[in-house]
């Protein structure tokens, strides 16, 4: 480790020792969005692509089709969903496992542009004000906005909300209101929330997008348990009909207040969304072949591969094709729970990432798809390349905190392997270091000096991944690691996740075109470190990542913002608790050939379930209407 009072006066002085004493001093990188003004829009940086009188979103299709059913394997998730199970409705607390999409059956204050990097327009708000301090935020609500039942939501229900989320809710809702202090009910149509002043700038553009909830529903169900009675909601969707565990249905509301507003025009156009369950990726790939499901993004390169020659596609019934990925950071990644002795020494970590042969995997797994991650920011402008520049390494400098001394270097890159399968060198590092760390191997396996064995269970939740680390554990095994492979049913998985009962675990995120400080303190930060239900899986708590943390939140224009985060990257992958693995660069998808839908597709998001509708004439033509 290096401290930065090692690093001498000229190293802080080459160029950008004034940009870190400006980013450390704060400031208000929200100031282009100017106070005392009711405004129809958010941005991190004040800019807006649609002005307060746009009819739609230009990837909207407001003449499309409305009707239909759309039936598809939801591809990502949130807060506590699960997509192999469910056994609560209720998907804004830890408890559980929701269904994905419960978020469409409530409203927010703002919703986000998916061609924008980080802008925000008003659903239920038709305006906002920011006080002189920046640190209030007064929303004026549409009159007309209702719950499904027909009664008004109103000011009550907002306050009632964050208020209720900031004590008691999933920690995706929870970290985010650290810093908030209050939410206020002014009168029916006017609501304040206010934070203590420490708070990112930038983080009320996370804020307005949280779901609103009915304060009357609540009063009278508790909010921390797992019911399967669906908590009243205001969105264009409710729940309909419902097999726990098994089968969801979204029903489109034919009266929804809401449908006409800017923000909702040309959007969610089917009359039912419906999900399937399946706790074995091949029963839902099964049910897609044969038109159960309608729709799928393929995670299984060998899926991929080998298995799409099935009689719909010959037929030209179902398309296969790759969409662009989204303009956002990608993170696949391996967590090594840090929190368990054994691991909490950075040595130990790279001798487990020594044992992971990409480039044979790639070969014979992969089918040659997918890239080796290098970065937790893979596909973004904040990918770390090459030695630090003089405004990165001013900021290394500056921080008030040990920081590794790779992230001082040439950016981490994790290695290539000869493709043999076994590469001798790279197992021999590991061996090498394991010894460093103080392990002694006895009887083919390494101990302690206490005489504990260094063991590590790769804990998984489908076959696929089984057969994909196996030959990661045989290489652990070989060099002395007691590794195993855990298959854990859905909900198990979950559990364990959420009490961070796990040793090593595989995951994959993005993050926002301009990260937030919020975000990624879910999963990087020490505040999120102990907290069950974080994404801080590895227990990730170093002085140096919140510090960058709180400079990302306080970056007042976007080149000081990208500055911080390709610092954050560097210091990440030098402490290497977070293993990358492996990326695709577009979604692979295919689908039974009846949807419309307007190309090219949105840079920031991709939900398909809203963006798409049926096409009937399509469908007719496949046997399908």
């Amino acid at each position: 480790m290096i401290s930065r009072t090692d690093i001498t006066r000229r190293d802080l002085m080459v160029g950008g020792g004034a940009f870190a004493t400006c980013l450390l001093a704060g400031g208000k990188g929200f100031a282009a969005n100017p106070a005392g003004t009711r405004l129809h829009g958010l941005s991190a940086f004040g800019d807006l692509k649609y002005t307060k009188d746009f009819p739609a979103f230009d990837y909207a299709n407001p003449n499309a089709a409305n009707g239909g059913t759309f039936n598809f394997s939801p591809p990502n998730w949130q807060f506590n969903q699960n997509v192999m199970t469910f056994n609560t409705l209720n998907t804004f607390v830890a408890k559980g496992d929701a269904p994905p999409r419960m978020e469409l059956c409530f409203d927010s204050l703002m919703v986000r542009a998916l061609d924008e990097p980080d802008a925000v327009y008003g659903l239920l708000a038709d305006s906002v004000e920011i006080a002189d301090d920046r640190n209030a935020f007064t929303f004026h609500l549409r009159p007309n906005a209702r719950f499904h039942d027909g009664s008004p939501l109103t000011a009550e229900d907002v306050a009632f909300t964050y208020n209720l989320f900031k004590e008691k809710g999933h920690p995706s809702l929870l970290l985010p209101l650290t810093e908030f202090e209050r939410a206020e009910a002014i009168d029916p149509s006017t609501v304040r929330l206010t934070f203590s002043g420490k708070q990112s700038d930038r983080l009320i553009l996370t804020v307005v997008q949280f779901p609103i909830v009915s304060k009357t529903f609540f009063s009278e169900h508790p909010f921390d348990s797992s019911e399967m009675r669906a908590p009243l909601g205001s969105g264009g969707y409710k729940v309909g009909r419902v097999n726990p565990g098994l089968s969801i249905e979204y029903d489109k509301v034919d009266d929804y207040w809401g449908r006409d507003l800017p923000v909702n025009r040309g959007l969610g156009h089917f009359a039912k969304i419906r999900i399937d369950f399946f706790r074995d990726r091949q029963a839902g790939f099964e049910a897609f072949k044969k038109g159960d499901i309608n729709y799928r993004q393929e995670f299984v390169s060998k899926t991929w591969a080998t298995e799409y020659d099935f009689p719909a596609l010959t037929d030209g019934k179902v398309v296969k094709r790759e969409f662009d990925g989204e303009l956002r950071p990608s993170m696949q990644a391996w967590a090594v729970n840090t929190r368990r002795k054994q691991f909490a020494d950075r040595r130990v970590r790279e001798a487990i990432n020594l044992c992971f042969d990409f480039e044979w995997t790639r070969e014979n797994m992969f089918y040659g798809s997918y890239k080796r991650s290098q970065s937790l920011f893979e596909r973004s402008p904040y990918r770390a390349e090459g030695m630090p520049s003089a405004a990165e390494r001013a900021l290394l400098n500056s921080l008030q905190a040990d920081v590794p001394e790779l992230a001082f270097a040439e950016a981490a890159m994790l290695p290539q392997s000869d493709g043999s399968g076994r590469d001798r060198k790279l197992l021999g590092r590991a061996v090498k270091l394991l010894r460093e760390a103080g392990w002694s191997r006895k009887n083919g396996f390494f101990e302690d000096a206490d005489g504990a064995r260094l063991s590590l269970e790769i804990m998984v939740n489908a076959p696929v991944f089984v057969r994909v680390d196996t030959p990661f554990m045989e290489n652990m095994r070989a060099i002395g690691i007691d590794a195993s492979i855990r298959l854990v049913d859905a909900a198990q998985y979950q559990a364990r996740l959420t009490g961070f009962d796990f040793d090593m675990v595989g995951i994959a995120a993005s993050f926002a075109a301009t990260p937030t400080k919020d975000q990624l303190q879910q999963y990087f930060h020490s505040r999120a470190a102990d907290l069950p239900g974080s994404r801080n899986l590895p227990g990730t708590a170093d002085p140096a990542v919140d510090a960058l943390i709180d400079m990302i939140g306080e970056a007042k224009d976007r080149d000081q913002l990208t500055t911080a985060m390709l610092v954050l990257d560097r210091v990440l992958r030098a402490r290497l608790d977070w293993i990358p693995n492996w990326h695709s660069a577009n979604h692979r998808a295919a689908y039974w050939d009846m949807f419309g839908f307007t190309e090219p597709k949105p840079d920031y998001g991709f939900p398909v379930e809203t963006l798409w509708w049926f096409d009937e004439s399509r469908a007719r033509a496949i046997g399908k209407a």
